[in-house]
C-alpha cells in the first residue's frame, strides 16, 4: 500500500511512503539542481583525450568547495569520488580514476551536489573527441528517450506512463533498455520513494501527484539490456560489453505538469550532439 506525506513534517529518512513538497522545498531544490546544472556545463571544456577521470573527479570536487557544498557520493557508503563517470560499455557508477580518456570514448558523468540538504541530481553523456556514429547514435536515441518519459510527468498519470514511452521508443530503435537500475525519488534526501522504472506498461504503477520530485536516469544499450556489477562493488557493465548510455534529469510534479529542475542554463543539457535543450512547462 502506497502511502503520501508532507515532506517537510516527517523524518528525513526514507520510510518508502512517497514525500510531497512545498513551495519552499521546490526552491531549495531549484538551487541545488541548477549548481548541479552548473557543474555539468563546466565540464564540456574538460573532457578530452588524455584527460583522466581522476582529474574529471577533481574538478567536481573543487567545485563544490568553490560553491560551499559539498558532492553527495563523497563517502557515501564507502564510496569514495565526488562523481561517477562511466564509460563505453560501463552503463552506472563507474568509478574516476587515473586512465585517460581516449579518442571515440563516451562518458557518463554523473553530479549530485547538496544546497542548503537538498540534493541536486543529473547526469549527462560526454563525447571524447569524435566517437563513431554508433555511439552518438545511442547517446541520441538516449537523450530522446529522456525526453519522452520527461513528458508524461503530469498529475493524475502513472510512473509507467514513463517508463513505456521510453521502453517503446528505444526499443523501435533496436536499442534496449537497462531493468537492475532505475530512477529513484530525491529531496532532502539521496534515494527516496519511489523507484522510476524505465520500462513498462502504461496505466501501471504509483499516482503522479504534485510535490513529488523524482529523477529520471534512462540507462539505454546498443546490445542486450543484461548487466553484471564487477568486484569493487559499484561498476556496472553491460554483459555483452555493448555500449551503454544515460541522461538524468530532476524532477517535479506541479499543479499542471512537470517543472525541470537540472535543465542547463546554457542549454548543454545533451553536449556535444547539436541537439537543441527541449524545456517543458
Amino acid at each position: 500500500m502506497i502511502s503520501y506525506l508532507e515532506a517537510e513534517a516527517n523524518p528525513v529518512r526514507n520510510t518508502g511512503a512517497i514525500r510531497l513538497y512545498d513551495a519552499a522545498a521546490f526552491e531549495g531544490m531549484r538551487k541545488a539542481c541548477q549548481l548541479t546544472a552548473r557543474c555539468l556545463d563546466s565540464l564540456v571544456d574538460i573532457v578530452k583525450p588524455g584527460v583522466t577521470t581522476d582529474t574529471i573527479d577533481a574538478h567536481v570536487l573543487a567545485f563544490a568547495l568553490a560553491n560551499d557544498t559539498v558532492p553527495a557520493t563523497l563517502n557515501y557508503r564507502g564510496y569514495t569520488k565526488s562523481t561517477c563517470t562511466s564509460i563505453n560499455h560501463v552503463v552506472c557508477h563507474g568509478i574516476p580514476n587515473d586512465k585517460p580518456l581516449r579518442d571515440g570514448d563516451i562518458v557518463n558523468i554523473d553530479v549530485t551536489l547538496i544546497v542548503d540538504g537538498y540534493y541536486g541530481d543529473s547526469s549527462r553523456m560526454y563525447p571524447v573527441g569524435k566517437p563513431k556514429r554508433a555511439a552518438e547514435r545511442l547517446c541520441e536515441v538516449t537523450y530522446r528517450s529522456l525526453l519522452l518519459g520527461l513528458a508524461e510527468v503530469k498529475p493524475g498519470a502513472r510512473m509507467g506512463d514513463i517508463g513505456a514511452a521510453i521502453q517503446e521508443y528505444a526499443e523501435s530503435e533496436r536499442c534496449s533498455v537497462v531493468r537492475d537500475f532505475c530512477g529513484h525519488g530525491v529531496g532532502r534526501i539521496f534515494h527516496d520513494a519511489p523507484n522510476v522504472l524505465h520500462y513498462g506498461k502504461r496505466g501501471d504503477g504509483v499516482e503522479m501527484r504534485p510535490g513529488m520530485i523524482f529523477t529520471i536516469e534512462p540507462m539505454i544499450n546498443l546490445g542486450k539490456p543484461h548487466v553484471k556489477v564487477l568486484g569493487d562493488g559499484w561498476t556496472a557493465v553491460t554483459r555483452d560489453r555493448s555500449l551503454s548510455a544515460q541522461y538524468e534529469h530532476t524532477v517535479a510534479v506541479t499543479e499542471s505538469g512537470c517543472e525541470v529542475f537540472t535543465y542547463s542554463p546554457l542549454g548543454l543539457d545533451a553536449p556535444g550532439l547539436g541537439l537543441e535543450t527541449t524545456t517543458l512547462g
